[in-house]
């Protein structure tokens, strides 16, 4: 079986049946390398990109808050902060710049520890003008991190690069290319040996909303391919989820196959059938624009709440997609009740959390309601299975999760958005996936950050701007709504 290529650049009456993370058998609890570790310790740290915050008394220049893990997970050994004030880091603060937007962990040169990208898409650069926009690469350090550098920037007023970021190999060289949205644009800084060139992906009208990105290896060709996402309703209407492959001849990314009418809020590639071949999770689909293309994201009634449409891999060459499945909260067996709102697969993250060789599927719907407290969020434990997410009855396997879940800390309060980001790593490094849970609206928008360890509840805790020691912690620093430890 061929090793699997992918990175990730986000109602009452909840189940929550199990409160406990699945059972693994103990021979199969081997840790295995760390991925997310930006410190070298050993650990998977998360990555907290926090644009709202202020630095130097400069509001929105942003900052990224890196939370180290550690035996007992993320939010115990604490954190530092990089933002455009810290030595190591190109440019200067300056209000607006919204420094962290989007953030990845992602080891770039292949030592073993990981780099930060971070994009800044309200960046104003001399003579090219305002919110032109910037990805930098920041290297990890054991104190405090290590030199970083401009990976690249917009050439253009308003093109507002760092929207979203995402890395992978996509020529099959073995270096990692850098993929960076902007508005109504996605660019590949592709690597040449000790040179790079800049791959134009696609130029279309994105409604003014970040791309969506995800890497996976689409093609079963051993090299990683793009996912986008994108939808607007002007100049008109449409709608898109679209594959990208590096074509050597062409020495261009070239589209390989597509999804029209789709509108989605999150992208996530996982072999949730354990067949070898990635698969790709669209969330919280929907259907845009009336184009004569029947039901894009599974039948209509499937994305009442939000629905998430899975398109599966196969050993076939050109059959990626053909074989469907469409799940949403009314599914049985998926926690929760679907209602409109919900947001169900706004923000989505894989891992094999019960070590049976097929991945998970974790699902945020911030807009679920907890009894009759709207908006207090909630997230989902969505397990694969020998046909997908959906097995051969029709049916799902979910554990839900929500701030009045039994030993999960806090209480379900209207608006804290509870799942708007989720984020998977071994952040104790005993062999198993934990989950983080972004909730940015909690005390009253300054936000926090749940730990499930190994995805379930016991031992779970919650750490907050306050308790992190970070700056005005009690201001909208909607922390958590912008989350990856991968």
């Amino acid at each position: 079986m061929r090793t699997r290529i992918r990175m990730y650049a986000t109602a009452a009456g909840i189940v929550a049946a199990a409160t406990v993370g699945p059972a693994l058998p103990a021979s199969a609890a081997v840790p295995a390398p760390t991925v997310g570790d930006f410190n070298g310790d050993g650990y998977a740290d998360l990555a907290v990109g926090v644009p709202d915050g202020a630095v130097g008394g400069k509001a929105k220049a942003g900052y990224v808050n890196i939370v180290w893990g550690g035996p007992k997970g993320i939010g115990t050994r604490g954190s530092i902060r990089i933002s455009q004030s810290t030595p190591e880091v190109p440019g200067t603060p300056e209000a607006g710049d919204r420094f962290g937007a989007s953030v990845a962990l992602v080891d770039l040169n292949g030592d073993g520890s990981a780099e930060l990208l971070v994009g800044a898409p309200g960046e104003d650069i001399s003579g090219l003008g305002k919110d032109v926009g910037m990805v930098l690469a920041v290297g990890g350090g054991k104190d405090a991190p290590g030199s970083g550098s401009v990976v690249l920037d917009g050439r253009s007023p308003s093109a507002a690069y760092g929207l979203s970021v995402a890395a992978a190999d996509l020529t099959g060289d073995g270096n990692k290319e850098i993929v960076i949205g902007g508005r109504d644009k996605v660019v590949a800084r592709v690597a040449q040996g000790e040179d790079s060139m800049v791959a134009t992906v696609v130029t279309a009208p994105m409604g003014g909303r970040a791309p969506v990105l995800a890497t996976g290896d689409f093609t079963g060709d051993g090299k990683a391919d793009l996912a986008v996402g994108y939808w607007s309703k002007t100049p008109f209407t449409q709608s898109h989820v679209r594959l990208w492959a590096w074509d050597a001849a062409e020495q261009a990314m070239v589209n390989t196959w597509n999804t029209d009418n789709a509108g989605v809020s999150a992208l996530a590639a996982g072999d949730f059938d354990g067949d070898g071949h990635d698969d790709l999770a669209l969330g919280e689909c929907r259907e845009i624009a009336d184009e004569n293309i029947d039901d894009p994201c599974g039948p209509e009634e499937t994305a009442k709440g939000g629905g998430i449409h899975v398109h599966y891999g196969s050993a076939t060459p050109g059959s990626f997609g053909s074989r469907r499945q469409t799940l949403n909260q009314d599914t049985v067996g998926v926690a929760g009740i679907a209602e409109d709102g919900d947001h169900f697969g706004a923000s989505l993250a894989v891992a094999d959390v019960d070590k049976d060789g097929r991945d998970d599927l974790i699902a945020g719907a911030p807009g679920e309601a907890i009894g009759a407290r709207e908006g207090a969020g909630a997230a989902t434990l969505l397990f694969g299975g020998p046909t997908g997410l959906v097995d051969a009855w029709g049916e799902g396997h979910s554990v839900g999760y929500q701030q009045n879940t039994p030993r999960v800390p806090g209480v379900a309060e209207a608006g804290d958005a509870f799942g708007a980001a989720v984020a998977t790593g071994d952040y104790n490094h005993d062999g198993r996936a934990d989950l983080a849970v972004g909730s940015p609206g909690e005390n009253a928008g300054s936000g926090g950050v749940w730990l499930l360890p190994r995805a379930g509840v016991n031992g779970s805790s919650a750490f907050t701007p306050a308790k992190l020691g970070l700056p005005s912690p009690s201001s909208a620093l909607a922390y958590g709504r912008y989350l990856n430890g991968r």
